[in-house]
């Protein structure tokens, strides 16, 4: 009987984490549709990415149990519209990015580096996840991969050009740019029993 209530409990909390998760990304598109219909004519909106799935559809099969059970917590607390929209269609990652690294943010989603252009903004937007959550897949990333971020009206389009291992202290990956790039940055190595010692990076110029 035990056993039959946690697992109702479990349902239950991750439902509760898909509605969150639901209304983050409604109010993202909120956003879109509120550009009004000049914009549209100027600049035609493409489809946002489809609502993500519900935390029992996910693809959680590469996260570590211990990330799954933070993620449902965190996505049982409201959060503010998604700066932007994260996709890498080859490996079928879909996420919001929100402001900020803290915990819950990576938790719930991935996070916009702070000091960092903006996603909207021109320059070097840097983006973190978790290693044993969202950002996992990127162990399976390749120069030539195609990355997109989706904001209100747009998707800005970066293919992946260097992947490297530095240390936390090397921040220099995350300098200003000229250009437009994305650089992701994760933990490394993936698998790793306690704090993981170095930093995977992901740099992406625009196309």
């Amino acid at each position: 009987m035990l056993a039959v209530v946690l697992g109702v409990s479990w349902a239950t909390a991750r439902g509760l984490a898909w509605a969150s998760e639901q209304r983050s990304l409604a109010a993202f598109r909120a956003q879109d549709q509120a550009r009004g219909p000049l914009a549209t004519a100027i600049a035609p909106a493409p489809a946002l990415a489809p609502t993500l799935p519900d935390s029992a559809r996910l693809d959680q099969s590469l996260w570590d149990p211990t990330r799954i059970r933070a993620h449902v917590l965190a996505m049982a607390r409201p959060a503010p519209p998604p700066l932007a929209v994260l996709r890498i269609p080859r490996l079928g990652l879909e996420v919001p990015v929100l402001e900020g690294t803290d915990e819950w943010t990576l938790d719930r989603a991935v996070g916009h580096i702070e000091d960092t252009a903006r996603p909207d903004e021109p320059g070097n937007v840097g983006i973190a996840g978790h290693r044993d959550g969202y950002f996992r897949v990127l162990k399976d990333i390749v120069e030539g991969d195609i990355l997109e971020v989706a904001l209100p009206g747009e998707v800005h389009r970066y293919r992946v050009g260097r992947l490297s291992i530095v240390d936390p202290a090397d921040v220099d990956v995350l300098a200003p740019t000229g250009g437009p790039r994305l650089t992701l940055v994760t933990c490394y190595p993936f698998y790793f029993v306690g704090s993981a010692p170095r930093r995977f990076i992901v740099q992406a110029d625009a196309e």
